[in-house]
Order: structure tokens, then sequence, then C-alpha cells
């Protein structure tokens, strides 16, 4: 909720004296179905101006007191991504909010591909901002997500070319603004891809912790990932629609047709640990959700067999059972919600 200032007007009553009327008003957060939120007001009456102006300083003082609220972003504005509309979805839906929450924003449009990402690297000065927030699609966020990543490992002499390396965590959030082709990370993080849902959730400071894949090839860095990790047929499908970026996101269904009718099989050895009990079966339909039994279970069981040496947790030591297989895909998924964006031919080959 934002006090807005009080506001006094003089109205005439049938015409015999005059009235002096007090009044402001409260912005508050709405929730709406399908997971969307939306921006609502309520309107108080005083009998007098002092009044007034009192329970909008102590409704501001109490707002005051929400630091995990951002105060000053940073946005990036892809205005190629999606239908190219990011640049006026911002303007029109997004800038209003962030001004009415009293939020101070500095604005970059890319012009190139990987420009926030160079920009978070060298140039931002993030000390004077409590979040970065990123107009765009999945694309834009993972450029975003890497730029800020590295930034942080620089900074504190970390070297991401070791696998073994502990990053240190990012001071600064990521706030998304969905104006891309799928907009997975959104609907896995928020349950929508509605712009205005996402800026009202920036603005009264929720967060979402995120898994995030590290992906490297002879101690060499090269990716990190927070959504979907393809080797094989999705892999293929998001290369290859990358030459026909200007259909849009119909882009992605010729590329799975193209993918799906060559019928590619590649080579790749899978490493894993056997499990060492039976709690649990992929045939039991048993969801993993927060404080899963299974979950809990095997955590427990780690701690108690805490003197387990390394050599017996790491597969490359030959403890771990490998199998050479002829695959058609090998995905891992960092979030299972994002399944609800994605193109439905693309669900029925990742089932």
């Amino acid at each position: 909720s934002q006090g807005k200032p009080p506001l006094c007007q003089s109205q005439v009553i049938c015409g015999l004296w005059s009235v002096l009327f007090c009044f402001f008003t409260v912005s508050y957060v709405r929730r709406t179905q399908q997971h969307q939120w939306r921006c609502s007001e309520v309107t108080f009456h005083c009998d007098n101006q002092a009044l007034c102006e009192e329970w909008v300083q102590v409704t501001n003082e109490q707002l005051s007191l929400l630091t995990n609220r951002p105060k000053s972003l940073l946005v990036y504005i892809n205005p190629f991504g999606g239908k190219r509309r990011g640049k006026r979805i911002y303007e029109q839906k997004v800038a209003p909010i962030f001004r009415l929450a009293g939020i101070a924003t500095t604005v970059i449009v890319t012009e190139r591909a990987n420009h926030a990402e160079d920009h978070l690297k060298t140039e931002a000065n993030l000390d004077k901002y409590d979040g970065v927030v990123c107009v765009g699609g999945d694309g834009m966020f993972s450029e975003v997500l890497h730029g800020l990543v590295a930034r942080t490992q620089n900074d504190h002499g970390v070297d991401q070319n070791q696998p073994d390396a502990e990053l240190v965590p990012c001071s600064l959030r990521i706030g998304i603004i969905p104006a891309g082709s799928t907009d997975c990370i959104c609907f896995a993080t928020v349950g929508t891809n509605d712009p205005v849902t996402s800026a009202l959730h920036i603005v009264v400071g929720d967060s979402q912790p995120m898994d995030v894949c590290s992906v490297h090839h002879n101690d060499v860095f090269l990716r990190y990932s927070v959504s979907l990790l393809g080797y094989g047929f999705y892999g293929d499908v998001l290369s290859d629609s990358e030459r026909n970026r200007w259909l849009g996101p119909a882009r992605y269904d010729l590329a799975g047709v193209k993918t799906f009718l060559s019928h590619n099989y590649y080579e790749g050895t899978v490493t894993f640990l056997p499990a060492e009990d039976d709690v649990g079966n992929p045939r039991d339909k048993l969801q993993c959700r927060s404080r899963c039994s299974i979950c809990q279970h095997n955590r427990s069981s780690k701690d108690t067999h805490s003197d387990v040496s390394e050599e017996k947790e790491k597969p490359g030591k030959g403890t771990g059972s490998g199998l050479l297989l002829e695959m058609y895909r090998l995905n891992h998924t960092g979030k299972s919600a994002f399944l609800i964006s994605l193109p439905r031919y693309l669900l029925v080959c990742l089932v």
C-alpha cells in the first residue's frame, strides 16, 4: 500500500455554504484469479486537513519500515524479444506502478545480444541499487543472471572455471517482467506471465529462491542453467530456433517439427549412484513438495551415515553405475512448472 498526499477541495452544497473536504487515497494489492495481482485503491475522507495529513504521515512511516521493499532498481529492456513489445509493456504497465510506489529506476534499453550481461559485468554501479529488473523473455533473464553472478564472483575473487568452487551468493535480487516468447521462468516463479502481477511482486518485495546449475567442460565454465538443461532433441530445437527469431514464438513450432522429423540419436554415458533403500518408488505417484517425506528421510539418512568416504559419494571414482546409451533426448529441469509455457508438441515429446 502507498499513501498519497492529502487533497482538500471546496464544494458548495445547496448554494448555502462552502464545505471543505479532505481525503487521501491508499493503493493496495488485490489478488485475483489465475495467480494474477491487481492494484486497487481505497479513499478515506477526513473532517479536517490536520487529521488527514497525520494519517498519511503514519502510513508512510509504517511503509518505510519494510526493508525488503526496493527503493532503487536497475531496469534492462529487451525491445526485440517476443513480439517486440517489451518497451511498450514497461512504459504502459510497469513504470506507472513503480512511480506509484516511489521507486527510483535507471532504465537501459539493450541494443544488441549480451548487452545487459556485459554492462553488469563491467560498467554497472550495483552499490546504489536494491535489485535488477529484466523486461523480456528467458534469454533476457539469462543475460542478467550470467552478468550478475559473474560480477559477484569477480568482485570476491572466485574462479568460475573451477567446478568445485563455492560461489558467493548475489546480494541483489532479479525481477522479471515477462515480455518474451515463452516466459517459462516467470511461470515457474510467479505462476503467470502477466506483467502487472510481476511488477506488483517486485514492489512488495516478494522473493523466490532458485537453484542454479553450472555447466563445465575440461575445467572451463560454459553456462548457468535455471529452467532446462537439454542434450539432444530439446537442445536442437533451441539451437535451430535461433536462426528464425524473426518468426517470434512460431519459431519453436517450426524448429520442433524439423527436429522431430530428423529423428537424430546421440551417444552418451549416464553415471549415477544407485539408491541404498526402497523408500519411494517412481510408480507410487507421490509428488515431491515442501517437507516431502522421502526427501526428509534421505536427508536424515545422509546425516546418519556422514562417515561415508568422499570416494564413495563421487561417481567418477568407480562406485557409481554407468550406462552407455543411444538417446533421443536427455533433459534436466530445474523448475517443473516451466512446462506450462511450452508449445503443446513439446509437452508431448518431453513426457
